[in-house]
Order: structure tokens, then sequence, then C-alpha cells
């Protein structure tokens, strides 16, 4: 018997745009991906495919973004991290490494390398508990609570840019409930 194989999409060639895609919305890399998982196995429902499929690529675009948009305030993203988590804490801006790293879901080791590069950078200082002599509380210095204040100003402009390119403001707030409503169900 002589089965003809079945023909694989070009990667490169456009592909027809997900059922569930907005019908002004142009077509895209994972409508391509999409497109020749349903060309080779028409049994599976690629919609999760498509929905994670552009998180993921969303949060690597935006997250170069970011990178770029602390890079002038002399961070990393990670190093943000650590600044903006010990800024939203409230004055006088000081936590415990554990307790950073357990907001950050990063290793102690990670974590106490990002304290080494913001303790020499002067964005924060590192002092014994006075509750606890074998304890280190973390404090922003006056110098880290100027930058992280001026990164996360240059972060929101960003961030509202890219939202205001392809959403009004609605649509947004629609996406953030929906957004949060999955992490929800998946994380944890």
């Amino acid at each position: 018997m002589n089965a003809s194989p079945t023909p694989v999409p070009d990667p490169q060639a456009p592909a027809e745009a997900d059922a569930s895609a907005d019908p002004g919305a142009p077509v895209d890399p994972v409508d391509a991906i999409t497109a020749q998982w349903a060309a080779v196995r028409p049994d599976l429902e690629t919609l999760p495919m498509a929905v994670f499929g552009r998180v993921y690529r969303l949060a690597h675009a935006m997250g170069e973004r970011m990178d770029r948009a602390y890079a002038p305030f002399g961070v990393s993203r990670g190093e943000f991290d650590v600044l903006a988590t010990l800024r939203r804490s409230g004055e006088p801006y000081t936590l415990s490494p554990r307790q950073l790293s357990d907001t950050l879901m990063l290793t102690t080791g990670g974590m106490t390398g990002r304290l080494d590069r913001l303790e020499r950078a002067g964005l924060l200082g590192r002092s014994p508990d006075p509750h606890d002599r074998r304890a280190l509380r973390v404090t922003l210095s006056d110098r880290g609570l100027e930058v992280v204040d001026g990164a996360v100003a240059a972060g929101l402009a960003v961030q509202r840019e890219a939202l205001e390119a392809a959403l009004d403001e609605r649509e947004a707030r629609e996406l953030a409930v929906l957004l949060r409503r999955l992490l929800g169900a998946t994380a944890g």
C-alpha cells in the first residue's frame, strides 16, 4: 500500500490564522506552528499551544525591552527585582535575605550574588539583625531608592507603550483579569 506522506507546511509561508484569533490581527509565528501541527496531527486541539506560545514569546520580548529600560540605571532585571522588592516593603526598606529569596523565588546562592553586586554598587547595605545575631538585614540605600524609583517609572512607560500599541484600556483590564485567573489555576 502506497501512502502519500502528509505535507509539512513551510514555516516561512503565511499560515492560516487561528480560528480563535482576532480576525483583524496579523498572522504570527505561533499561527505557523499551530498550522503545522494541524497538518500533521489534525486530531490535536492546539488552542492551549496558541495561548501559551504567545505568553512565552510575549514574556521573552518584554523581558528584552525591560532590560533596555533598566540599563541606563545600571541594573539588570534581576537586580531591579531585588531593589523593587525592598522598595515595595515600605520604610525602612529592609528585609532579610530569606524574605527576598522567598519573594523572588531564588536560591540563597542566587540571592547572595545579586546582593553582592548591589552592595558593591552602593544600592543597598547589609547589617546584622538586631533581633537575631546570626541573621542579616538588607536595606535599600538612598542611592538605591533613587535608582529603583527611576527604573520603575521607565519600565512602566515601556509596558504602557506596549499595551497601548495593541489594546484599549478596557481590553488591557480584561486581559489582566483573564491572566490572573489562568495564573491562579496553574501556579502553585
